[in-house]
């Protein structure tokens, strides 16, 4: 197993890596709507957050050699599923046909106070 690290990403809030390579795989952290630069949440609409969540995880696919092209799975946690619609609209312009498969799930807290968290497994 290989750490992945980049400054275009927020760093990590605890024991654990940006991402992850194993095999041929890539396993990104949940991420965020966290600017990578000044280390503050982006205040916005949940699909304002997305957007910026989507460019971390990104950033970190990218360090691995990889992109969001090349995801297989995502998890999306929402803070609120009334944001599902919105969510789901900004994800759908940032990921290609073929879809990774993905979950979808409303959580009472997340351990920033944010919109949406959003964890990707990729090929390489």
């Amino acid at each position: 197993m290989k750490e992945l690290t980049t400054a275009d990403a927020p760093d990590s809030i605890g024991p654990y890596s940006q991402g992850v390579v194993s095999g041929d795989k890539l396993y990104v952290s949940g991420q965020g709507p966290v600017d990578p630069e000044t280390g503050e949440v982006v205040d916005g609409t949940p699909a304002e957050q997305t957007m910026r969540t989507l460019e971390n995880v990104e950033a970190i696919l990218e360090a691995g050699g990889s992109s969001l092209a090349d995801v297989v799975k995502a998890t999306v946690f929402l803070k609120d599923m009334r944001y599902y619609d919105e969510v789901n609209e900004v994800y759908g312009e940032y990921m290609s046909a073929p879809y990774p498969a993905r979950s979808a799930v409303e959580v009472v807290k997340l351990p920033v106070d944010i919109d949406v968290e959003i964890e990707v497994v990729a090929e390489r």
